[in-house]
């Protein structure tokens, strides 16, 4: 496979990357912990959002069923949609580097793709509220399913915090950089087979600046 990768990347002197959004661009706890109480007090249902919050990234359904029944997670999933645009996008800071890493990719001469989970109408909310410009965003995708995007845009770099972003860059092909910024550690995104393990974004314009040598 990371042959496969490596000769991919070669072929392209302007790189299009892909980026998941929360935890990876965004720091999206703050907004997210206030949606899950806010849901909490409008079904009068328990929800633990500290405990929430520590284990972002797969899909909203995956979460809910902690916390409803299963016949229910569909309904208190849209519910929480509805209610994200006026309760998350305000809190929701960018991560260091966040901004930084997207200019990098452009000064390289490529394209920034972001590829998330995430609604794909609440992550476009996020990123016009912090001034992030990327060239497209694709929501609603989750660990292998994010290949689709991938692909159909020619990514040939992924970067993400979780291991089910690892999981999407190698079904698309592309070369995995994992950020341990979210729930995932450095060492369980080596062992989930990720190609480049950064401690946050800060270091990506360097790495995409010493890896473009390579590709040419």
């Amino acid at each position: 496979m990371a042959s496969t990768t490596f000769s991919a990347l070669s072929a392209f002197s302007a790189p299009t990357v892909g980026f998941d959004l929360d935890m990876t661009l965004i720091d999206s706890r703050p907004g997210i912990r206030a949606c899950y109480l806010a849901l909490s007090e409008r079904t009068g249902t328990y929800i633990d959002a500290d405990l929430a919050v520590t284990r972002l990234g797969p899909p909203l359904a995956e979460e809910l069923v902690n916390w409803f029944p299963a016949a229910e997670v569909e309904a208190m999933g849209d519910l929480y949609r509805s209610m994200y645009p006026t309760i998350a996008i305000v809190p929701t800071p960018a991560l260091p580097g966040a901004r930084e890493a997207i200019a990098a990719v452009r000064a390289a001469g490529g394209r920034a793709v972001v590829v998330t989970a995430k609604h794909e109408p609440n992550a476009k909310l996020h990123l016009e509220h912090l001034g992030i410009e990327p060239d497209a965003v694709v929501g609603d995708l989750w660990a292998e399913r994010k290949a689709e995007a991938l692909r159909e845009h020619g990514a040939t770099v992924y970067v993400g915090d979780h291991v089910g972003d690892v999981r999407g860059a190698r079904a698309a092909d592309a070369l995995s950089v994992a950020v341990a910024t979210g729930p995932c550690g450095t060492q369980e995104l080596s062992a989930a087979g990720a190609d480049v393990v950064l401690a946050d974004l800060t270091e990506f314009p360097e790495w995409l600046s010493a890896y473009r040598p390579a590709r040419a």
